[in-house]
This record gives C-alpha cells, sequence and structure tokens, in this order.
C-alpha cells in the first residue's frame, strides 16, 4: 500500500467516526423525555353557595275548565286564545231562543198572576161587608179568601219562573269566573254545545301566582331538611328551605323568588323521587300555565374542599383526581363526592385533604408516577364562577 492510499483510508475512517459521534450526541438529546407543564391548584377549604337544578312543569294557581249549562249553538266567540281576561268578562254567547221566549212567557204569567190577584183582592172586599151584614155567609167570604191566597201562590209562582227564565238566559253568555289567562278554543262559530259535551269551551288559567311541580331525589330532599333538626315537624322543616329561583325554558333567570309549600307523603317506589311544589308570584303574566321551566335550589357549604369537575375524570363508575407530590410525580386518588353537585364543581367528602395539589387539566391522560412541571394556579381565578 502507497502512502496515498493509506492517507485516503484513514480519512474516510475519521469521517465516518466523526458522524458517529454527531449521532449519538443527537441520540441522546433527542432521546432525553421532556417534562411537560400542568395547570395545578392547592387546595384550601372553601365555603359557597351551590345551585342544584331540577325540571319542572309549571301550572296555573287555578286551572277552570268552561263549560256550558245551557244548550245550543255558539254564536259569539268574544275572546282569541291565550288572551287575558278578568272575572265576569264575557267569553262565548250561546244561541238559544228558547230562553228568551221563556222570558216572554215568564213575564206575561206575571202579569196575569197580578191580574187575577187584583180580581181576587177585590172579590174579597165585596163579600167581606155583605157577611158582615149577614147579607151571606162565612162560606163565601172563606171561598173568596182561599180564592185571593190561590192568586197570591200563582204570582209567586210566575216570578219564580220569571227569576228561572233569566238565570237561564244569563246561561247563554258565557263569562270567566277568573282572573286568567285563556286556553285553546276547540269549538268554533255555530258549534252545537249543551252541559254534556265532553269538552270544555276552553279553560281559564289563574296565573297570578303559579306552581312548579318537580321530582326531588329522597337522599337529595333529606340533605335539604336535615338541617332543621331531627325535631322539627315535615312543615317546619319546608319553611327553612331557602328560596328557590326559577330558570325560563331560554336559560333566563325569572326575576321573582319562590318557596316550597308542599312535598307529596309519598315516595314513588318506580323512581325512589319525592314530588315538591313551589310557588312563584307571577304579577306581569310572563310564566304561562303549561310551559316548562327548571326549580334551582340553593344549597350552602361551609368549609369543604371543592374541585372543579374538569379536573376529575370517571373509570368505572368511580371518579379520580390527580396530586402531585413534591418530587413532581402524579398520583390518581379515587374521591367521592355530595350526590347531585350541580354547575362546575364537586364538592370532595372523601380522597383529598387542605394542601394537596392537584391537576386541572388532561388529567385523564396522566397515569401514576408521571412526571409534570406544575404552574400552580390563583384560587380567584380558578374558583371565579363560584359565589
Amino acid at each position: 500500500m502507497n502512502k496515498q492510499s493509506f492517507l485516503s483510508i484513514l480519512a474516510v475512517a475519521v469521517m465516518i467516526a466523526s458522524c458517529g459521534n454527531k449521532n449519538d450526541k443527537s441520540a441522546q438529546a433527542g432521546g432525553a423525555p421532556q417534562v411537560k407543564e400542568y395547570k395545578t391548584l392547592t387546595l384550601q377549604q372553601k365555603s359557597a353557595t351551590l345551585n342544584t337544578d331540577f325540571p319542572a312543569s309549571i301550572q296555573g294557581q287555578q286551572n277552570i275548565e268552561i263549560r256550558p249549562r245551557v244548550e245550543g249553538y255558539i254564536d259569539k266567540i268574544f275572546v282569541d286564545e291565550g288572551a287575558v281576561v278578568k272575572a265576569g268578562q264575557p267569553l262565548f254567547k250561546i244561541n238559544a231562543p228558547e230562553y228568551e221566549q221563556e222570558v216572554r212567557t215568564a213575564t206575561a204569567s206575571i202579569k196575569s198572576a197580578q191580574a187575577n190577584l187584583s180580581s181576587a183582592k177585590l172579590a174579597v172586599n165585596k163579600v167581606k161587608p155583605l157577611v158582615e151584614k149577614g147579607i151571606i155567609s162565612k162560606y163565601d167570604l172563606e171561598s173568596a179568601q182561599y180564592t185571593y191566597e190561590s192568586a197570591l201562590a200563582t204570582l209567586a209562582q210566575a216570578n219564580a219562573a220569571l227569576v228561572n227564565a233569566k238565570v237561564n238566559l244569563g246561561y247563554t253568555t258565557v263569562t270567566s269566573p277568573v282572573n286568567g289567562v285563556v286556553g285553546s278554543i276547540p269549538f268554533r262559530l255555530g258549534s252545537l254545545v249543551s252541559s254534556n259535551t265532553t269538552e270544555p269551551l276552553t279553560t281559564v288559567s289563574s296565573i297570578g301566582n303559579v306552581y312548579a311541580y318537580f321530582a326531588v331525589n329522597e337522599k337529595m330532599f333529606l340533605k335539604f331538611t336535615e338541617k332543621s333538626g331531627s325535631g322539627a315537624s315535615m312543615a317546619q322543616k319546608i319553611k327553612q328551605i331557602p328560596a328557590v329561583s326559577l330558570l325560563l325554558s331560554d336559560g333566563s333567570i325569572y326575576s321573582e323568588k319562590g318557596n316550597i309549600e308542599t312535598v307529596n307523603g309519598l315516595i314513588n317506589t318506580e323512581t325512589g323521587s319525592v314530588n315538591v311544589r313551589a310557588r312563584f308570584p307571577n304579577p306581569k303574566g310572563i310564566i304561562r300555565s303549561g310551559s316548562s321551566a327548571t326549580v334551582r335550589i340553593p344549597n350552602e357549604v361551609k368549609d369543604v374542599i371543592i374541585v372543579p369537575q374538569s379536573a376529575t375524570f370517571e373509570l368505572q363508575d368511580k371518579i379520580f383526581a390527580v396530586t402531585v407530590g413534591k418530587d413532581g410525580k402524579t398520583k390518581n386518588v379515587n374521591i367521592t363526592v355530595l350526590e347531585n353537585t350541580a354547575g362546575n364543581y364537586y364538592v370532595v367528602t372523601s380522597g383529598l385533604k387542605p394542601g394537596d395539589q392537584i391537576v386541572l387539566e388532561g388529567v385523564a391522560s396522566l397515569k401514576d408516577g408521571s412526571e409534570i412541571k406544575p404552574q400552580n394556579q390563583n384560587a380567584e381565578t380558578v374558583y371565579a364562577d363560584l359565589k
């Protein structure tokens, strides 16, 4: 091998060794695991008001079916569906001419009875002096008096018939018994109706106050009532429940607060729930009977551990949070929470304690022993929407 060939082989060997060193350094740099940053929170006890929501159906304080008392054809409809009406306001006019005829007949009968009464009175006045003078017997006077009394009775019957005829005639104008809102009107002009008609003419809902009916889990209801003490009656416990709010179908909060008034004495064995009624004032008539809404019950909690629901994950019907140790390594912790906790937070009853540091985001992807770089967040920022 000559000198030139030896130098060429040496140069190639140096180049290969150099490339190998570069690859080793690159492998070492790229192979080292990078520690990711995660938002964390150091837990402290808090006091707050948590809301629990229940779907509810709305009913007016009174839903009165309007039915005809007489038979006839609908001649006029004075209101439209959804109209707000006052007590005594006409709703329908029923064409029943026979009742007008009864009034005329009764009026004529009164005049005839009055004439007969006057005639009977004249007969008594005529016979009475003749009896006193002994010209005729007392029998004639008694007969005249009986005729007079019979005429009085006939007049009374005629007056009663007129009153009854006018009442029946009054039934041809159907009025609203209460202040409220008119429901659907299934009948139209010319429809034949009577007191035996199955379907009512309409329904008037009194909505000065409205009732919200909803169902509460038995355990949840006991939580609300246990604060009143074991010796308190159910009525006293109900009075201790704070005022409730109503969320309308568009998600807005109704301006008036309501109160829970009654609780069904029976528990539904199929659902394990208790039926509850709350009353809300409705002075402006905004809420209509038959609408749907959500009843929101506030629940005050004091000195508890509260965690965002986004900082937890579920696995096999269990709830987990992820804590971070001083060494920066994570640990999945099984926690228990209050039932029916509404909103974006859980009230933790076991599994976490004050001073624990938890991961706030991306917890489902972290395994036990994962090393992270904690970025502790301000508690006020985390609980900004918690009252």
